[in-house]
């Protein structure tokens, strides 16, 4: 086995929730270029439709599930039926997530929950569909997407600081009880990209200076920056890498 062959991800199906644009897009994209087949995700079928044309133009092996990923039983039985019909799913992004800003004192507590549901509910739902048939397999790629939140807070975001601190240990506690299975269970930590849930931040001027020098790399991140990580876990390369989560920040967490 070659260096290189240890990242190739060639006959393998991915299911990336969240994916018809930002960083779930990007990385079915580049899970698609190292060889895997793609399960795109979405709650919008037009828009699930127009992604997956998308990767289709580019080559990709693409497939399509529109679920709601805060639904338990929509869930169970959308990865239930493509592993019936198709095949299996042997890499999962948990990628679905949103944000919602307000001082914490405001702070209204249906926005509260709606970041519960899709920011954690989601990670737990799609990861114990996924890992039911991979623990039959003995192996099996679950990768979560946190946050430099899970380690940092700023103000006005501190429920939203609180999922991705829940993701980060949520994927320790698959690494615990689904290692022994033949699982490797991971997280990766996006600093600050330019995506479109940070529209309103990229385009003031204000925010983006202080980032820049907030940032030792001194800029936004670009969403392509985030593949190779994830590659990095979906692949035989992170045969024994396991809860450990992947900050991809331009070293930001690292500077005070």
């Amino acid at each position: 086995m070659t260096d290189t062959s240890l990242f190739a991800l060639t006959g393998r199906i991915a299911l990336v929730t969240g994916s018809t644009q930002g960083i779930g897009l990007a990385l079915a994209r580049g899970l698609a270029k190292a060889g895997a087949s793609v399960i795109l995700n979405g709650r919008d079928k037009g828009r699930l439709a127009k992604a997956a044309a998308d990767l289709q133009a580019d080559g990709a092996t693409v497939f399509q599930l529109a679920f709601d990923a805060t639904d338990h039983a929509a869930v169970k039985d959308a990865v239930d039926g493509f592993e019936a019909e198709t095949g299996p799913i042997e890499i999962c992004i948990n990628n679905a997530g949103m944000q919602h800003r307000a001082p914490l004192e405001d702070f209204e507590p249906e926005a509260f929950e709606r970041l519960l549901r899709t920011n954690i509910s989601t990670v737990f739902n799609v990861g114990q569909a996924v890992a039911r048939h991979m623990i039959s397999r003995g192996r099996g790629k679950i990768v979560n997407i946190a946050s430099v939140q899970s380690a940092l807070a700023r103000p006005s975001i501190a429920p939203y600081t609180a999922t991705k601190g829940a993701v980060a240990n949520l994927t320790k506690g698959m690494a615990t009880d689904w290692a022994k299975y033949g699982l490797q269970c991971n997280a990766i930590a996006p600093g600050y990209f330019d995506t479109p849930l940070n529209a309103a931040l990229v385009a003031n001027p204000e925010f983006s200076a202080w980032l820049e020098k907030r940032t030792p790399a001194g800029r936004w991140g670009k969403v392509e920056e985030l593949v190779g990580a994830a590659v990095f876990l979906s692949s035989d390369a992170s045969s024994f890498v396991n809860g450990h989560t992947l900050y991809v920040d331009g070293g930001i967490t690292a500077s005070l």
